[in-house]
């Protein structure tokens, strides 16, 4: 674990504090080290202790806070929940932690156009119970949906099982509004479901990570709920063949809702307190879920089926009852603290690769883990080939984490060989922050570089995020996960 605390970083200026407390209120302001150690955390093993942390609860706020930040060059990092896994949130340069969490208003429902506007700070689960009253859903849906904010969801354009169907927050967002790094507040994006004038700042902005701008308000685009809902449950008795059933059925016309996928190592984890009625034999599990208008969901079903059924299928099965379609999605949230517990310092990837290429890439971690005796655990969203590459090793264990971390070194460049990309959903932050030079080209960085300086020339902005600094060396194997 990285850790800091506030007397390495240079001192805030003087008066800056009180300034700060003048905007935000004496109450929604924290300096002492203790109240301020939880927001140095997010869900990665990082953390770095905050010099102040402040609460706020409008955009106007958000303007004079980014406006003071910036004048007196004091490093300012956004958060919600802290429920990512790459040190996004984490304050490892000192600064202030600006929390949304307070900012919690879902601003206006609009059934008629489809739309909702929304606060940073409104958590996923709430807003998917305020839109079911009106038939509605906004498809993103991490895991941690009953704790994440939707302004970490855009941050990361965190999305979820939907998104095999329905599209991450980039294609379910219509506009925003934001406050750049210099202070500057503006909108992007419209609030029609049409319109192409100017740059798309909004898909831009979504997934930069609090890098360019401070998120206040969104425009999210709605789905009405489906008809009807059908989940199946699929096993395998090999990853190979389970590979091979995730491409058949993403290369018909039906499209699931969800396609997730477990390996062995992942099914035998949570099957001693799941209740997962499986065969001994069994080395994968697909969960399938199939919506639509209820007239048709049957033929749908049978589609979806037909295509699943490749060589090495063991069973496919319809959950029966709502109570058993909770207890197979249940395994499948189960599968993240499940490993945690077995290993609570595992390295843990998000990579994604084309649809037709899981199988190879199975093929390809299998031999990595023989090659460098690592244990790895393989489940994820394998309708768009995002697949959570979770390796098990004890960072006590100073081998073991050379093997594991050069064993991550080889996945990365298995993942690249692959055509895919190092991150689907997780984001970059600062734990894939070194890598990323390897998937996207130098005049890219540059652009993007150039970007980030034009939102925040003072880069006030979460410094040292998602992009690697310009005189990255790679003296042996990169430094990960704070070991």
């Amino acid at each position: 674990m990285n850790t800091s605390d506030p007397g390495s970083f240079a001192l805030l200026p003087d008066g800056f504090l009180e300034q700060l407390a003048s905007i935000v209120g004496g109450d929604a302001l924290l300096t002492d080290p203790g109240d301020c150690w939880p927001y140095g955390y997010d869900n990665s093993r990082r953390h770095a202790l905050p010099q102040a942390v402040a609460y706020a609860f409008s955009h106007q706020q958000v303007v004079q806070i980014v406006t003071l930040c910036n004048r007196h060059g004091v490093a300012l990092i956004p958060r919600g929940a802290g429920t990512g896994t790459t040190g996004a949130t984490v304050p490892d340069r000192g600064g202030i932690v600006l929390s949304l969490e307070r900012m919690n208003r879902i601003l206006k429902i609009d059934p008629d156009n489809r739309s909702a506007r929304v606060e940073p700070g409104v958590t996923n689960q709430e807003l998917q119970v305020a839109l079911a009253e009106h038939g509605f859903f906004w498809p993103p849906d991490p895991t941690s949906a009953a704790v994440c904010t939707l302004g970490g969801n855009l941050a990361y354009n965190s999305a979820g099982p939907r998104a095999v169907k329905y599209g991450t927050p980039r294609e379910n967002t219509l506009g925003l509004r934001a406050v750049a790094g210099d202070g500057r507040e503006f909108r992007t994006g419209v609030v029609t479901s049409k319109g192409v004038v100017g740059y798309d700042l909004t898909r831009l902005i979504i997934g930069s990570e609090g890098t360019l701008a401070v998120i206040t308000e969104a425009v999210l685009k709605l789905t009405p709920l489906a008809e009807a809902k059908t989940t199946l449950q699929a096993s395998y008795r090999s990853i190979h063949s389970a590979a091979a059933a995730v491409s058949a059925i993403m290369a018909q016309p039906v499209t699931p809702c969800a396609l997730e996928f477990m390996d062995r190592a992942a099914i035998e984890m949570v099957r001693s307190f799941s209740g997962l009625d499986l065969a001994p034999e069994t080395g994968a599990l697909l969960m399938i879920e199939v919506d639509g208008p209820a007239h048709s969901l049957d033929q749908a079903v049978e589609a979806i089926k037909s295509a699943a059924m490749v060589d090495g299928v063991i069973a496919i099965q319809s959950a029966g009852s709502p109570e058993e379609i909770e207890r197979l999605w249940n395994t499948r949230r189960s599968l993240s603290p499940a490993l945690r517990n077995v290993a609570p310092k595992k390295i843990n990837e998000d990579v994604v690769v084309p649809v037709s290429h899981i199988p190879d890439l199975i093929d390809g971690l299998e031999h990595l883990a023989r090659r460098h005796g690592i244990r790895i655990v393989n489940f994820g969203h394998a309708g768009n080939g995002n697949i959570h590459v979770n390796l098990l090793a004890n960072p006590d264990d100073k081998a073991e984490m050379k093997q594991a971390l050069a064993c991550l070194d080889d996945t990365f460049d298995l993942v690249l060989k692959l055509e895919g990309s190092l991150s689907g959903e997780h984001g970059v932050g600062l734990e894939k922050r070194d890598f990323i030079d390897r998937e996207i080209d130098p005049v890219a960085l540059d652009l993007m570089r150039a970007i980030k300086s034009r939102f925040d020339p003072n880069d006030i902005l979460n410094p040292g995020k998602l992009l690697p600094p310009v005189n990255i060396v790679r003296a042996g194997q990169p430094q990960h996960r704070g070991t």
